[in-house]
């Protein structure tokens, strides 16, 4: 038996997550981490720790006999991910929140806490794998239900994490998730998933970003890669790259965002074609195993893309250069790219603003 600190939510995973752990025996404590209640300032009161949020993970706890507890983490929340958002943004490139709550929050401040605390281990409902552990290294790998899989935004826990870390909800699929959860009376069951970023009201990030940072909202020219004008932009903050509504220039063929140029305040608009790219740089590199070694990976850059096919060079300054083998679409700075091998889980990092040459 093992002293677990559940991270929850107040959402049907989370609260399985805590039951089931308990029903195998361990010694489980539920912990919502509180991150923000809002402001005058168009921030909202994060959907991860609302009244009604919590309300549901409490009532969980008290259904099964769990200790539960609030954390207050609104410190960190506004250093690790407003401004990372917001800084993100000023710089051109496109931010994930959800990755940074992952690497700066729960599994850092809220790992570090629970060892303090005594506990063994941390545990989520995230719909991934360990395997591995004793004399072989930890792996991470995909949960078995492709659909919710979300090992694309734990690519950087490394072994000292995956050590303590629980993950029971790998090798189910969502609807039975659901079902094991009606099985048990879990006000939770059937609680909706939430698709925003938890911060801003609507997800109308760009009225947020004019609200925080008005100076990065400036208008500007809209040009194609010869310079020429064809309109104009409200913000380069207010687009990002494979966009093609939302422009406001009229032309003979679809137009989509290739590049956003903070320095010249220019968004550069092409076909289709122009959107492919074969190198490009990732840095902020995690690794499972230590380190990132040279060779042919699966690389994925959305959270709900495929993973493709691409040689790895690691580069002296630390950074990663990545050549697909096939030029794909919208390679988006400030998003992740994901290395695999089959659902093996190898590292990542940020797909850098730093054009490759």
């Amino acid at each position: 038996m093992a002293k677990i600190m559940v991270a929850m939510s107040g959402g049907v995973d989370s609260s399985l997550t805590a039951v089931l752990l308990k029903e195998q025996g361990h010694d489980v404590t539920g912990v919502t981490m509180h991150l923000w209640e809002g402001d005058d300032n168009g921030i909202m009161e994060s959907q991860c720790c609302s009244v009604e949020m919590t309300a549901g993970a409490r009532r969980v706890c008290a259904q099964y006999d769990i200790p539960y507890y609030v954390f207050n983490y609104q410190k960190d929340f506004r250093k690790h991910v407003i401004d990372y958002f917001l800084r993100e943004y000023s710089s051109g490139a496109t931010p994930n929140p959800c990755l940074a709550c992952n690497r700066d929050l729960k599994f850092r401040v809220l790992l570090e806490r629970a060892e303090l605390l005594g506990f063994d281990g941390l545990a989520t409902g995230h719909f991934v794998h360990i395997t591995g552990g004793g004399e072989q290294p930890y792996d991470l790998r995909r949960g078995v239900d492709i659909n919710k899989d979300q090992s694309y935004v734990l690519y950087m826990l490394g072994q000292r994490e995956l050590a303590r870390l629980h993950f029971p909800l790998g090798g189910f699929t969502k609807p039975e998730v659901r079902q094991m959860a009606r099985e048990r009376g879990l006000v939770t069951a059937d609680k909706p998933e939430s698709m925003d970023i938890c911060f801003i009201p609507d997800n109308n990030y760009r009225r947020f970003l004019n609200e925080e940072r008005p100076e990065i909202m400036r208008p500007g020219p809209i040009v194609n890669r010869r310079g020429d004008v064809l309109g104009n932009h409200k913000g380069l903050p207010q687009y990002t790259i494979g966009q093609r509504k939302g422009l406001g220039i009229a032309a003979g063929s679809p137009l989509f965002v290739i590049e956003i140029d903070t320095v010249r305040n220019l968004l550069i608009v092409g076909d289709a074609d122009e959107l492919e790219c074969r190198d490009f740089v990732i840095d902020d590199v995690r690794s499972v195993y230590g380190q990132i070694e040279a060779g042919t990976y699966a690389v994925q850059i959305r959270a709900h893309g495929d993973a493709v096919p691409a040689t790895i060079t690691p580069r002296d300054n630390g950074t990663l250069h990545i050549r697909y083998d096939q030029p794909q679409r919208s390679v988006t700075p400030g998003q992740a790219a994901v290395l695999y091998r089959d659902d093996r889980v190898f590292g990542g990092g940020r797909i850098s603003t730093e054009r490759y040459s």
